[in-house]
């Protein structure tokens, strides 16, 4: 993947030459997807946040579907395993606020509805009786959780980028 430099004086020339591999021309593209996450030319997860938004909500359409009859302890167990469950959500740091907050509210709304509650009820009495985290405490966890991990890493790489972004 190539990218634009941040400072425009520096663009050496507009159309790029043509990588090749093995006599196979390279594409260049301005997105991509390696494990699971989406990778494009401005760094932003903004992409990646909302494809995470559109599982939620079919996670929850599948959920609710299936097992709406359950009662509410089942149904906490079902939510924690396949509604809670993000991939890479400690790597995100470059977003805008706009979308992580429809992120939270996404989170919210999924909850409500998989639990029948109401539209406007509370979401602190919501948490409270099922016993699940709020979004900001699930962020922190997953954050302390990456952090953990990968301090406790003798990977040099790992070791790098801890530094990088410390």
């Amino acid at each position: 993947m190539i990218f634009n430099p941040s400072d425009r004086g520096k663009i050496v020339a507009k159309p790029f030459p043509a990588f090749t591999l093995s006599s196979c021309s390279l594409d260049t593209v301005n997105q991509f997807k390696y494990l699971g996450h989406i990778i494009d030319n401005s760094f932003s997860d903004n992409k990646y946040i909302s494809r995470e938004i559109k599982t939620l909500f079919a996670k929850t359409n599948v959920l609710g579907t299936r097992f709406k009859r359950c009662s509410v302890v089942v149904k906490v167990r079902l939510f924690r395993t396949f509604g809670i469950c993000f991939y890479d959500i400690a790597l995100w740091t470059y977003y805008t606020v706009g979308d992580f907050n429809r992120f939270a509210s996404c989170y919210y709304k999924c909850m409500k509805c998989f639990f029948g509650y109401p539209k406007y009820s509370s979401v602190t009495n919501m948490l409270f009786k099922l016993g699940l985290p709020s979004f900001n405490t699930l962020i922190h966890d997953s954050n302390v959780s990456f952090a953990n991990r990968a301090s406790a890493c003798d990977n040099t790489i790992v070791q790098c980028v801890l530094l990088l972004n410390s």
